[in-house]
């Protein structure tokens, strides 16, 4: 397979710089030993907490904190409940399912024993000289630190510890599968971290970053605050992350210089930012922090009044990357309705989607499969899907389900509820809400994962949302070549291209030669370029520096930029750009 316009520009490791904190960032143990030392200075007592999201490694931390030389040190993990209270409490959330679990409701206090806190607090009230130090996931909830370092993790540094054996926070699940460690991280402890982390920003004194072993990095709260302040006000890219999968392919691997030894690369994050991680240059130091702390701390610049009134500190939309080129199908799969999911799961909205063609293989026929064939016979479609799911045939998907011819720069529109699947030899750009794992498959063409488990279907709850009057008329007139020019002139061209009515994104596309400028209407923008070697995003009075995109990455606007500009770089570009609609 031969691959064209390989510009070979895409950046892996985008930084911000934050200027005028030079002086408030250290890296390695030695200088984050000395700088806590320094401010613990020669004080006759001192509470420190080392405050943990859960994932970070405990024994690494309380390795550092024993160089303080404490004269008491509390290892908060001692103070929960026992793993099996905690499974009994927390059973309802986790379910029995292989993926699905229940949003957790409860605070960070529910993993607490009761009474070992209390007679810890007394014997720090006993404790009245020297140094004490508190360490662990919710430190802060038994004593404020007169000095509080958060250590911070991303999650998809959390998702690789997990591959390599870490157990889930406070479990001895280490041999469990990858699926129940993610589930039980995704639906109770990230949920409860998150609303403890939400409600300290201000009170942190100090971040630890701890995504890489053995080299932590230190900034100051002030300085980590400035850092997502500025971020709110200028476009910045993620760190994109790359996975393989059964249906990998090639395309990314050519296009963005990719390790060339791993067999495929199927998905890229790069626009999500419950787990992508931001990158913020403190002079020579580099700190690597969570998205999501931007979305928590500044959450109407970035998102706009109107967005955060309606979605709260959630960022509602996702840019991934889906690599089938010399790969395969994906699963055939549907997306739960708006109901379904609220009362099913505990979300507060769905996952609507759609699929982008950055790119197809010109030399074959390239296609999606979408929605079900005109007059198809609902009851016999079932039965096939669950005889499939206990291997007793193979699903005839070409039988039931549309497949629909796709070339380069097409957008297909998929609202939840419309059974879809990429096919092979494409290079998909999925711009969707952002619930990005209720996914319900219905048919994984007989594979097994990398694993070598088969991947879990999901029959029963997808029957329960395929919206069976979606058949070849309505998929033609609804959500195939929907694109409408809004704007022509020369040099420029503006369309809209979806999404359909029943989703809450829009999405427009630029194709121009000239500069064009864009107004926000008070909502966060995420962007790919997804045609041309490179373009700039530039204020229209000069509040931040020109920002260069290169092809095929992912970039997003605050909505507190109001308006820019994007100036096209050699040649003539592309921009998709999601918004959510008034």
């Amino acid at each position: 397979m031969i691959f064209k316009n390989k510009y070979n520009n895409y950046e892996l490791h985008p930084y911000t710089e934050i200027k005028g904190y030079n002086d408030h960032a250290w890296e390695d143990y030695d200088s984050v030993i000395s700088k806590l030392k320094q401010n613990i200075g020669e004080k006759e007592s001192a509470v420190v907490c080392f405050d943990l999201y859960p994932g970070v490694n405990k024994e690494e931390i309380i390795a550092l904190a024993r160089k303080l030389k404490p004269d008491i040190l509390i290892d908060m993990e001692e103070l929960a409940k026992s793993e099996e209270v905690l499974n009994r409490e927390f059973r309802d959330f986790i379910t029995d399912d292989r993926v699905f679990g229940i949003m957790c409701h409860k605070r960070l206090e529910d993993f607490f024993d009761f009474e070992k806190m209390a007679a810890a607090r007394q014997q720090l009230s006993i404790q009245k000289k020297g140094l004490v130090v508190i360490a662990g996931v919710g430190a802060g909830l038994l004593r404020e630190g007169d000095i509080t370092v958060y250590c911070d993790i991303t999650r998809w540094e959390v998702q690789l510890r997990y591959r390599e054996g870490m157990p889930n926070w406070h479990c001895t699940n280490y041999d469990a599968p990858n699926l129940e460690k993610y589930k039980r991280g995704f639906f109770i402890e990230w949920r409860l971290a998150d609303r403890y982390k939400k409600e300290r920003f201000e009170s942190f004194d100090y971040i630890l970053e701890t995504e890489e072993k053995g080299n932590p990095k230190l900034i100051t709260g002030e300085a980590f605050r400035a850092g997502l302040k500025e971020l709110s006000r200028r476009p910045f890219r993620l760190e994109p992350y790359f996975d393989p999968g059964v249906w990998g392919g090639h395309w990314m691997k050519e296009h963005f210089n990719l390790d060339k030894e791993k067999e495929n690369f199927a998905w890229s994050f790069d626009g999500v930012p419950e787990e992508n991680a931001i990158n913020l240059a403190f002079g020579e130091v580099k700190v690597k922090l969570p998205a999501i702390d931007l979305v928590f701390y500044c959450p109407k610049d970035l998102l706009g009044e109107r967005v955060y009134g309606r979605f709260g500190t959630e960022f509602p939309i996702r840019f991934d990357l889906l690599d089938t080129m010399g790969g395969g199908n994906l699963s055939l799969q549907v997306h739960p309705m708006m109901e379904y999911i609220q009362d099913a799961f505990g979300m507060h909205y769905t996952q609507d989607e759609s699929y982008y063609l950055l790119d197809t293989d010109e030399d074959e026929d390239t296609y999606v499969y979408l929605g079900v064939k005109k007059g198809v016979d609902k009851d016999a479609m079932a039965r096939d899907l669950r005889e499939a799911e206990i291997g007793k045939i193979q699903f005839p998907a070409e039988t039931y389900i549309n497949e629909i011819p796709v070339k380069k720069h097409d957008h297909i529109l998929i609202p939840a509820g419309t059974i879809h699947c990429s096919g092979k030899n494409t290079m998909v750009l999925e711009i969707s809400a952002t619930p990005y794992i209720f996914t319900f498959k219905l048919w994984d063409w007989g594979r097994v994962g990398l694993d070598g488990i088969p991947r879990p279907t999901h029959v029963d709850h997808g029957l329960k949302n395929i919206q069976w009057e979606r058949d070849t008329d309505w998929i033609y007139n609804e959500i195939v070549h929907q694109e409408q020019i809004l704007e022509e002139r020369e040099g420029m061209k503006l369309e809209r291209t979806g999404l359909h009515n029943q989703e809450f994104i829009n999405t427009f596309r630029y194709t121009f030669t000239v500069p064009v400028s864009v107004k926000m209407e008070d909502s966060v923008q995420m962007m790919n370029l997804v045609e041309g070697e490179s373009a700039s995003i530039e204020s229209v009075d000069g509040t931040f520096q020109p920002f260069e995109v290169h092809y095929a990455e992912t970039v997003i606007v605050p909505a507190s930029v109001g308006e820019y500009r994007i100036v096209p770089g050699n040649g003539m570009c592309m921009m998709i750009i999601a918004a959510i609609r008034k």
